[in-house]
């Protein structure tokens, strides 16, 4: 990435909030319950939270890499690490909007236990951050920088993080289906590209899986309205695909989502080959665990001396 691209990334050390209180309804992919997700304003500096408006006392659980509880199919939040044991499934594809569209301080109230899937794509929730409008914040942000190279796998699954002068993912799949097979695609970290070339990607999912999924308590909500299905060499979604790499796009969706769980916006690149939400969550841990692979930069000290951001 070139020192440019990632300077215009960092444009705007501001937090950001909402405007005003917002909300929508819809469906969990995996519960199948119907869900109303409001988002509500936020201070500046006390980031990303989730509240379960349904259970006593109304608990709240953070939006971060350390309360991630389950990584089967979504990311879990809480589940028993959260204020009195609250959980929420299904955050990644709105955490990818609020990282795509640069809000810092946010309340995501629900009144059930999975982010509605909408569409499957995190184009709907673009929608209602538009809607509401964003607020910058008499705050500077800070972000993780990348020092040094992180690296996980599992088996053929890998995920890393390097040094950048900016945030950037390059991703790139293998699937059996036909309709998928061989997939790369990199993403430059800019906002007007993440709403056209990653916000509309939907979730997918294989046909001869959806039974599976079912008796395991997975995919209860899911339909051809809220996410791309394949068997074999074919789409079975009436109107086809959003792009014609979206299973691609998609997992790079997943990956800015998980992150977005990271506590601050991230200064550096992601790469994921066949990686999943698990292995997501567990970089992030490999990254924090090592003191010298990272480092807190307030976004003050970026905005006076961008060559900070030009020589990382």
């Amino acid at each position: 990435m070139s020192n440019q691209s990632g300077w215009r990334v960092l444009l705007g050390h501001w937090q950001k909030t909402v405007k005003q209180r917002i909300g929508c309804t819809g469906v969990g992919l995996h519960t199948g319950r119907k869900v109303r997700l409001e988002l509500v304003p936020a201070e500046a500096g006390s980031g990303i939270w989730f509240r379960r408006v349904d259970l006593p006392g109304a608990p709240l659980v953070a939006a971060r890499w350390d309360n991630v509880s389950d990584t089967r199919l979504c990311t879990v939040l809480g589940a028993g690490l959260g204020e009195r044991g609250a959980s929420v499934a299904t955050v990644e594809h709105l955490m990818a909007a609020l990282a795509g569209m640069g809000i810092d301080n946010l309340v995501i109230e629900l009144d059930g236990p999975e982010v509605p899937a909408m569409d499957g794509s995190a184009a709907p929730f673009v929608f209602l951050i538009e809607c509401a409008g964003v607020e910058e914040q008499p705050a500077m942000r800070a972000y993780v920088e990348v020092l040094r190279p992180v690296r996980v796998s599992d088996g053929e699954a890998r995920a890393a993080l390097t040094p950048s002068d900016g945030f950037s993912i390059g991703f790139d799949i293998d699937f059996a289906a036909a309709a998928i097979g061989r997939q790369r695609a990199f993403f430059d970290g800019n906002a007007d590209s993440f709403k056209t070339a990653l916000a509309g990607a939907r979730t997918f999912g294989m046909a001869e899986e959806v039974e599976q999924m079912r008796s395991a308590g997975l995919a209860l909500g899911g339909s051809l309205d809220n996410a791309v299905v394949v068997s074999g060499d074919r789409v079975l979604n009436a109107g086809g695909l959003r792009y014609g790499d979206e299973f691609v796009r998609h997992k790079m969706l997943d990956s800015l989502g998980d992150m977005a769980l990271a506590g601050a916006p991230i200064l550096g690149h992601f790469h994921g080959s066949r990686s999943g939400h698990a292995l997501n969550n567990r970089l992030l841990r490999a990254l924090f665990a090592d003191a010298r692979a990272w480092r807190l930069v307030d976004g003050a000290v970026l905005a006076v001396q961008p060559e900070l951001v030009a020589n990382a």
